[in-house]
């Protein structure tokens, strides 16, 4: 039985990964942010094959329970809600709801406006005049303001919502890819792959592509954020996702009236907003200077230091 040596390409590629491993490494708080992100994509895919029974279980015995009391099991930990059902569980179980809506709201905008922004830089034509400006008519409306007006006239449910959001994100990675594209397009190793005979399709997927999308992935991360932040404000308005489907956003509506007497309600939920936003923002900026070969050397600097 012969052994296969390793490809230089797939050695390539296990250094790379190595690289960024090290750098992810010396950026304590980026490290902390991806942690925090696994642990709640976890419990987003995971806690509603567990807990979801337990978190629409009422127990009217138990409502607004003060948190940290396990007198009533380790999920009434963070304490209870109006109806005595455990916080603990609520969170974990709406997280797979509010993870559900960003996530499929940042891919369907990425793919749909990247999509746009390749043919609007690659076309000489019309195609690349009226593209870019299907972007400036939906950024002429707040985003904000567009979706509380179709969320009215259609029902407030998961797949409109992603679709609505995901309608005020497109220009901006409509507009991120054709400008990227318009410049990398003049670059000598695309015309040399032209001059070499190579198909559009090729040159854009092959060549173009992997070009700018470190740019698209740094401004999906972000944008994952803003999307969150945007669903949360729709569930607090009434309009957004609503019972007996649940979300840290109608969480934090559903407090409200308690805050004075029951604070944890609306706390929790909107303690987990924010860490989640600032883990995404955090990983943003990192990926931001990972992805730069001309920014990458303060990591660099960082991992030789802490070696």
């Amino acid at each position: 039985m012969t052994h296969t040596p390793p490809t230089s390409a797939a050695v390539k590629e296990k250094s790379k990964l190595a690289a960024f491993w090290s750098m992810l490494l010396a950026d304590k708080l980026a490290l902390a942010a991806v942690i925090f992100l696994l642990i709640v994509i976890t419990c987003a895919f995971i806690g509603p094959f567990f807990l979801e029974y337990d978190a629409g279980r009422q127990n009217l015995r138990g409502r607004n329970a003060p948190p940290f009391d396990l007198s009533r099991g380790w999920q009434f930990f963070l304490g209870g809600d109006q109806l005595g059902r455990p916080l603990l569980a609520r969170i974990i179980v709406a997280a797979h709801n509010t993870m559900m809506v960003a996530g499929g709201s940042v891919v369907t905008a990425m793919a749909v406006g990247a999509t746009l922004g390749l043919i609007a830089g690659n076309s000489r034509g019309r195609a690349g005049q009226i593209i870019p400006r299907l972007a400036d008519v939906i950024m002429s409306f707040p985003s904000l303001l567009l979706a509380v007006i179709v969320l009215y006239m259609l029902e407030p449910s998961v797949g409109n919502i992603i679709i609505v959001l995901a309608i005020t994100r497109i220009p901006i990675y409509l507009r991120t890819t054709r400008a990227e594209i318009l410049e990398v397009r003049e670059r000598m190793f695309v015309q040399a792959a032209k001059v070499m005979g190579a198909s559009e399709m090729r040159i854009i997927f092959r060549h173009m592509l992997p070009v700018i999308f470190p740019t698209l992935l740094t401004i999906a991360t972000l944008d994952f954020a803003f999307v969150m932040l945007a669903e949360s404000a729709l569930s607090f308005l009434g309009i957004g996702i609503q019972p007996p489907e649940i979300t840290w956003g109608l969480m934090v509506s559903q407090g409200r009236p308690y805050l004075t007497t029951a604070w944890w309600l609306s706390f929790w939920p909107g303690l987990a907003i924010v860490l989640t936003t600032l883990s995404l923002n955090l990983l943003s900026n990192w990926m931001r200077t990972a992805l730069d070969p001309q920014q990458r050397w303060r990591l660099e600097i960082g991992d030789k230091k802490n070696g």
